[in-house]
């Protein structure tokens, strides 16, 4: 839609909810939704993601590229029911999918699982939208022969971040803590 592309895996349980809230049809299916909270957070969203990711209830993971901006946004559900998972290709492009085997021939060792409950920004990089002011701790993952092959990401409890900064009401608040 509009250049927007979404690929969502597993289901919202308020659904109908959300898409009252956002102003869609009762036929909007999950990645129409994504897509249009994602076009609202963009365009004029005074929320910053992680609060709407927050009210997303049900097993879910979805990846959004937006052509115009050349963006990617990626989220996965904090139950751990859908799994994502995410590794730099030999040409150094990164990899996100839910085909373990996909992962594995295209990463070789270089991939881990996508952190449940995080959501992942092309322009603000790695957050928890459980914890958006803790900081994500990389934690380096050994195979069985000990040599290192990623990293898993946990919510490092005893950080914080930035606060949100202070800005006219020309900014962009929706890119903030994304």
């Amino acid at each position: 839609m509009d250049d927007i592309y979404c690929i969502f895996l597993g289901g919202l349980n308020n659904l109908c909810t959300l898409n009252k809230q956002y102003g869609l049809t009762k036929v909007a299916n999950e990645p129409m939704f994504v897509i249009q909270a994602y076009k609202t957070l963009r365009d004029r969203g005074p929320y910053p993601a992680h609060s709407v990711l927050k009210e997303l209830d049900g097993s879910f993971g979805f990846i959004l590229y937006d052509v115009m901006s050349k963006t990617v946004f990626v989220s996965l559900g904090a139950n751990g029911e859908v799994k994502l998972f995410w590794g730099i290709a030999a040409d150094g492009s990164v990899v996100i999918s839910d085909n373990l085997v996909a992962i594995k021939s295209s990463c070789s060792k270089s991939f881990a699982p996508f952190p449940t409950g995080c959501m992942y920004h092309t322009e603000g990089g790695l957050i928890s939208f459980e914890h958006p002011k803790k900081k994500m701790k990389a934690i380096s993952r050994v195979d069985s022969e000990g040599v290192m092959c990623g990293a898993t990401f946990k919510v490092d409890m005893y950080s914080k971040t930035q606060t949100m900064p202070r800005v006219g009401s020309e900014a962009n608040w929706a890119t903030w803590g994304v």
